[in-house]
This record gives structure tokens, sequence and C-alpha cells, in this order.
């Protein structure tokens, strides 16, 4: 299981060149203010700056359609159930069906925010190698342990999915069909996510032993490796600005 969020990190555009550290807080600056928005009139300001970001991140757009595939059939169920379910004026009848006011409302709401946090936060993590991103958040004061555990997450993400991975094809090899609906089949399905458990618990005991043997926990400071220039604050300042002005834009309007 390849995840690939950074796979684009060695590209060379503003966004990859601006201080990890200021990427960091004015992004996700702009993640909060823009899941504060609440009025529709807001939505289009959104949408230009989500798309102003992205392209200028000169990311490939197969990449974001490829990262929003699965949390996209999230957002369809909302968009499927809400306009039905939701509020109490009917502006059309379909059959049983009424389809209201409200909850159209709510459906462009939730999904311009949700597609535009996703994307802004694929930027943020897809303009720079993980682990760069892990020692800038490091840098900004989050604990050690969190960031060691985000990174050791990050990894052995793909080890297990791997792992599942030859095991899948071990039991097609052995005539095993996971798409019959059988017993017998929901069985065979449990025992290979307990199995997967239990590798996993196996191996991270392996791995915290050999960190302990390898003096993990003794280490001293770490020198701080990220420098800012002048051109990174200013653009963390546009981009704060930018955050305060769609907080209180939504509230004066």
């Amino acid at each position: 299981m390849k995840l690939g969020i950074d796979e684009y990190g060695h590209l060379s555009s503003p966004l990859h060149r601006w201080d990890p550290r200021c990427k960091f807080i004015g992004l996700m600056a702009l993640v909060f203010a823009f899941s504060f928005v609440r009025d529709l009139r807001m939505l289009p300001a959104m949408v230009v700056v989500t798309s102003a970001i992205y392209i200028v991140s000169k990311l490939p757009v197969s990449f974001m359609l490829t990262r929003l595939r699965y949390p996209s059939f999230f957002l369809l169920v909302v968009v499927l159930l809400l306009p039905f379910v939701s509020g109490h004026t009917i502006v059309m009848s379909l059959g049983p069906l009424d389809l209201r006011q409200e909850g159209l409302v709510a459906v462009l709401l939730i999904a311009t925010r949700f597609l535009s946090i996703l994307t802004v936060g694929l930027v943020l993590f897809g303009t720079a190698p993980f682990l760069t991103t892990i020692k800038s958040m490091r840098a900004l004061g989050l604990p050690v342990i969190l960031t060691d555990m985000a990174l050791l997450s990050f990894r052995y993400l793909h080890e297990i999915g791997d792992d599942l991975h030859r095991m899948e094809t071990s039991m097609r090899l052995r005539g095993f069909h996971e798409r019959r609906f059988s017993k017998h089949g929901l069985g065979i399905l449990a025992w290979l996510g307990g199995s997967i458990l239990v590798r996993s618990y196996e191996r991270s005991e392996w791995v915290y032993k050999a960190m302990i043997l390898r003096g993990y926990g003794n280490a001293g400071r770490q020198q701080d490796e990220f420098r800012a220039s002048s051109r990174d604050i200013i653009a963390l300042g546009v981009t704060l600005l930018t955050a305060v002005g769609f907080v209180a834009g939504d509230i004066l309007i």
C-alpha cells in the first residue's frame, strides 16, 4: 500500500519553497477559517482561494482527484440524503420525497467546505517530504512523542498494507473468492483482520525494542534547521490575513 501523500514533494513551486513552519501555520489557519464559514456568499471566495493555492503548488490534478476519491464517498451520502431530510421549506416533490431548501443550502456549504479543506490539506502535506513536515511540527513545539508517533504510523501503514496485499494474494491462490458472501468467507476475512492486528502489535514491539537499543529518548536537543526569510514571513502574513478575512466576513455579513 503506497499512500504517496508526498510523492510530489520534490517539485519546485512557491509553496514547495515556503518555509515549512510558516506553511503549516498559514494553511492550518486557512483550514480553520474555512470550517468557520456559514454564509453562502463566502463560498465563491473560498473556492477562488483554494483553487489559487492548488495552482500555485503545481501539483497535478490527478494527485488531488486520486486522494479525494475515497473521502468523497462520505460526501456523496450527505448529498443524496440531506436535501430530503433537513428543513421545512419544500421546493420540489419527487414522488414521495420532498426536496427541501434548507437541506440544499446545507449540502452546498458542507460540500464546498469539505473539498476546500481537504484540498488545502493535500497541498500542506504534498508540497514537502513528510519527514520535513513532521520536523516543522516539532520545531513549532509539538511534543516529540506525538511527532514520532505520526511518523511511525505513516511509515508502518505501508508495511501493514504490504502484508495485507501478500496475504490476500496467498488466499486467492488457494482458491478464496472474497466476493462470494458466505459464513465460511466471513470467518476467513475475520481471521485475516485478526492476523493483521496481531502482526501489527508484534511489529510495534520489535520496533520499540530496536529504538530503545539504539538510544531512543536519550538524544539531546536538536538544532532548528529551518530559516524563514522575509518572503516567508510576508507570505505567512498574507495567508493569516486571508484567514482572518474569511472569519470576519462571515461574522459581518
